[in-house]
């Protein structure tokens, strides 16, 4: 079953004379439980490319469905409504909430969705401790070192249990030992759960770790390669 499918997909940029594709024609299927990299020089449209099948941009032609919904048919609300239940994030500066915990960021979304309390309750403890952050729930970001906040960025976007997960150079400020950990973790759940990630990523350790790998240059694929790992 495929949770993302994308139709002739564009996003033009008309600022000058000559038109921009930061987007250009992209049909993409991401099936249920896949672990992909999308990569690409700078420019070549992958933060973009995110951005539209998560409904943070819109496209300029082109269709993106998630699951069996076209998100282009959407009023605002229902968009807001629809990312909410449906799609987790998780983005290169963590954009924590500084004067909440762990445990309050993590269940900020369930807040939103009036989650009942012994439900929040249960699954922030359980998503922290998947996370191995079960020791820092009351702990704000400014007492977290960079990887411990993108583990909880991580828990929050898993807490409303979506469809995937898209992570946006997700690993950019981490030093090497963080990135291992929050990969490991990443691909423990997807392995383990089935959740499915789509990254956009410069970096080489998230790259060899993907089970598929799309390449974007000038807002095009280029190639889509299934590569082994172990």
């Amino acid at each position: 079953m495929n949770v993302i499918t994308t139709s002739n997909l564009s996003k033009v940029y008309d600022e000058g004379p000559v038109p921009v594709y930061a987007v250009n024609g992209v049909d993409l299927e991401i099936k249920k439980g896949e672990f992909t990299a999308i990569v690409g020089p700078s420019g070549s449209g992958k933060t973009t490319l995110l951005n539209i099948i998560g409904g943070l941009d819109k496209a300029s032609s082109g269709g993106v469905k998630i699951g069996s919904t076209e998100i282009e048919n959407l009023s605002a609300n229902e968009l807001i409504d629809f990312r909410l239940r449906n799609i987790g994030f998780v983005f290169q500066s963590y954009n924590l909430i500084p004067v909440l915990t762990a445990k309050e960021n993590t269940e900020f979304i369930m807040l939103l969705q009036n989650t009942p309390k012994a439900e929040r309750d249960k699954r922030v403890e359980s998503l922290l401790a998947e996370v191995g952050l079960e020791d820092r729930m009351n702990n704000r970001p400014t007492e977290l070192s960079g990887g411990q906040q993108q583990r909880v960025a991580v828990a929050r976007a898993l807490a409303s249990k979506p469809q995937f997960i898209l992570a946006d150079e997700p690993t950019a400020n981490l030093d090497s030992k963080s990135t291992a950990n929050l990969l490991d973790i990443m691909l423990k759940l997807n392995k383990e759960e089935d959740t499915t990630f789509v990254f956009s990523t410069h970096d080489q350790r998230v790259i060899d770790r993907a089970r598929r790998i799309i390449t974007l240059e000038d807002g095009k694929i280029i190639s889509d390669e299934k590569q082994h790992v172990q």
